[in-house]
């Protein structure tokens, strides 16, 4: 599933990987939604998603992490487009 996009729709999407495991993609932006649709799809996330993530059996991808001092580059990546997956800035915590 996914909820939003960041730079407006893909230009070139090639769908046989989905096609070839009968795999279904659900995108929603979720601005023309009412507060009572938004309310089931969170209720539906709660029971059928969350509880995958909370076992790991489901897991976000990770496409790069970049120490916080490196913020510059983390963002120059995510402005490129050319990730796939999550972008972490590690914060590393200081011994008082």
């Amino acid at each position: 599933m996914q909820i939003g996009v960041i730079k407006g729709p893909a230009k070139e999407v090639d769908l046989f990987p989905m096609l070839v495991k009968r795999l279904t993609h659900t995108g929603s932006t979720l601005r023309s939604r009412t507060h009572e649709e938004k309310a089931a799809i969170i209720g539906e996330l709660e029971r059928h998603v969350w509880p995958h993530i909370r076992s790991g059996s489901v897991k976000p991808l990770l496409h790069q992490s970049f120490d916080l001092k490196d913020v510059r580059g983390a963002h120059e990546l995510m402005d490129s487009g050319k990730h796939i997956g999550k972008i972490v800035l590690k914060v590393v915590q200081r011994s008082t």
